[in-house]
C-alpha cells in the first residue's frame, strides 16, 4: 500500500536514506489498513516539489502529514507553514549529533506553526502511524476498529509477572 489511489496520510522525507525509518510509519499504517502515500520531499534540494506538495496535499484528500528529517531537519516546519493540515515531525537519527540536532530543529517551531514531533528514529515513526491512524480514525470507524484491536494487542501482550 505504498501509494493508494485516496490516501489519507502523506509520508515525506529529505532523502532516499530516511525511508529505513519512515517505513515503520508506513509498516504501521498499512498494518492499520490506513492508505497512505510515501515521497521524498527536501526542503532544501527539492524546494518547489515541497511547495506544491504541501500546498496541494488537503486538496488531494490528505488528512495528516508525517514529516520525517534529519540534520537541520527543515522539512516538517516546512511543510506545516504551508498546509492547514496537522503535521508529524520524525527526527531521524544522524551521525553526527544521534539525531539530537533533528529533534531540536523539529520540535523549535515558532509561536503559531505547530509541529506534532515525536521520539527521534524508528519509535518516532511508528509512534507518528499511530498518532495519523488515530486522526484518520476520527472519521473511519474501520479504522478506529483497527486500531483499538492493535491497542489491545499492545496490552494482552505484557505478562503480570516475569518470567525465569
Amino acid at each position: 500500500m505504498a501509494t493508494s489511489e485516496s490516501p489519507k496520510v502523506g509520508i515525506i522525507m529529505g532523502s532516499q536514506s530516511d525511508w529505513p525509518v519512515m517505513k515503520e510509519a508506513a509498516r504501521l499504517l498499512g498494518e492499520l489498513g490506513v492508505a497512505y502515500e510515501a515521497r521524498i520531499v527536501s526542503a532544501h534540494r527539492t524546494p518547489d516539489r515541497l511547495v506544491s506538495y504541501a500546498k496541494g496535499a488537503k486538496s488531494r484528500g490528505l488528512k495528516v502529514i508525517i514529516a520525517g528529517a534529519g540534520g537541520a531537519a527543515h522539512l516538517p516546519g516546512m511543510t506545516a507553514s504551508m498546509t492547514p493540515l496537522p503535521v508529524l515531525g520524525v527526527p531521524v537519527q544522524s551521525k553526527t549529533l544521534s539525531g539530537l540536532d533533528s529533534l531540536l530543529s523539529i520540535v523549535q517551531m515558532p509561536r503559531g506553526v505547530p509541529v506534532g514531533t515525536l521520539a527521534i528514529g524508528e519509535a518516532g515513526a511508528v509512534n507518528a502511524g499511530i498518532m495519523a491512524a488515530s486522526i484518520v480514525a476520527l472519521e473511519d470507524d474501520a479504522v478506529a476498529a483497527k486500531l483499538d484491536a492493535y491497542r489491545q494487542a499492545q496490552t494482552d501482550g505484557v505478562g503480570e509477572t516475569p518470567e525465569e
